[in-house]
C-alpha cells in the first residue's frame, strides 16, 4: 500500500506600499496601498505566482480591498 504526501503552501508578500489617506474599519489604523505577490508553491518549488494590488492595514495587516 502506497501513500502519497503532497506539500503545498501558500505564501503573500508585499513587494512595496505607499501611505493611503484611510483608516482601517477593523481596528482604526492607517491604510496603505501595496503591490502584493501571491506564490504558491509544491514541495517548496514555486509553480504559480500572480502580482495584484490591495489596500491594506499597516496596523493589522487585514487586506481592505483587493485589485487583481
Amino acid at each position: 500500500m502506497a501513500f502519497l504526501c503532497f506539500l503545498v503552501d501558500q505564501r503573500k508578500v508585499v513587494k512595496g506600499s505607499k501611505p493611503l489617506a484611510g483608516m482601517c474599519s477593523k481596528c482604526g489604523g492607517g491604510a496603505r496601498v501595496a503591490d502584493m505577490k501571491t506564490e504558491t508553491r509544491f514541495c517548496c518549488v514555486p509553480f504559480y505566482c500572480k502580482c495584484w494590488r490591495a489596500i491594506i492595514c499597516s496596523f493589522c495587516g487585514a487586506v481592505l480591498k483587493s485589485y487583481h
